[in-house]
């Protein structure tokens, strides 16, 4: 809210959104031509099956209209193929990586020439640096502990059915089906001291605030813990989450 100008690139409207100066529409996955690079450094085609609704554009196209009209140079791109060329020509691990190829299926990086099969597996027998090394570590409690007055410990966790803050994934409706609300998970344990039944509306407080949610009455939360997600913009569970960090990890 404090920014001059804040302009901000979704496909959808969001939280993030109604708070910007500016909304530049972009098209989704089904809507454009590309690649994508998966965590298993498997680089795929991604393939356009309908043309983009409304004002939005493919992600490339956005970005070049802004560096041009910037006055950058080297943005006249007129498809993604033509960027994937230059990404193999400035990045040796994809090297051998284009569009044509990619065409008789995805590639793992390291790539560097265009007769290179990829490299399914990165390490075999030794890591870069060589063997690996684990490091011992002393136990360190939580920088918090349960007391009296907060006698449960919450954890957070990730719905199988929903993603991050939900801003595609809550736009499905066979997603909301099966998780559409947030939910407290807790044992029966707890529940039953607490006087809690399966599907009441629940406040949890932490020391730093409160939320009001349905309750889940499971043996998954262990007794003493508590479970939520933060996939909900209506139940901002992260207002109780403890800030401090793990220096280590």
């Amino acid at each position: 809210k404090k920014l001059k100008l804040f302009i901000v690139q979704d496909m959808f409207l969001t939280e993030t959104t109604q708070l910007a100066d500016v909304v530049l529409p972009s098209a989704s996955f089904a809507e454009k031509d590309g690649t994508f690079t998966n965590t298993e450094r498997r680089v795929q085609r991604v393939r356009q099956a309908i043309s983009p609704k409304g004002d939005s554009r493919p992600d490339w196209w956005i970005t070049c209209q802004i560096a041009k009209r910037l006055g950058g140079q080297g943005f006249d791109f007129k498809n993604p193929s033509q960027i994937m060329e230059e990404i193999a020509e400035l990045t040796p691990s994809y090297g051998g990586i284009s569009h044509e190829r990619l065409e008789e299926g995805g590639l793992q990086w390291p790539c560097p020439l265009d007769d290179y099969p990829g490299t399914p597996i990165l390490h075999t027998g030794l890591f870069t640096r060589g063997k690996g090394r684990f490091i011992p570590l002393e136990y360190k409690p939580p920088m918090e502990q349960p007391d009296d007055d907060y006698p449960l410990i919450l954890t957070m966790e990730r719905s199988l059915y929903q993603f991050h803050t939900g801003t595609m994934t809550r736009k499905v409706k066979g997603l909301n089906i099966l998780n559409g609300e947030e939910l407290v998970q807790i044992n029966p344990q707890d529940a039953q001291k607490l006087g809690i039944t399966d599907g009441d509306q629940v406040r949890v407080t932490s020391r730093r605030g409160e939320v009001t949610a349905k309750s889940k009455v499971t043996e998954v939360s262990p007794v003493g813990v508590v479970t939520m997600s933060f996939h909900f913009t209506e139940t901002r569970t992260n207002l109780l989450t403890n800030p401090a960090l793990d220096p280590v990890s």
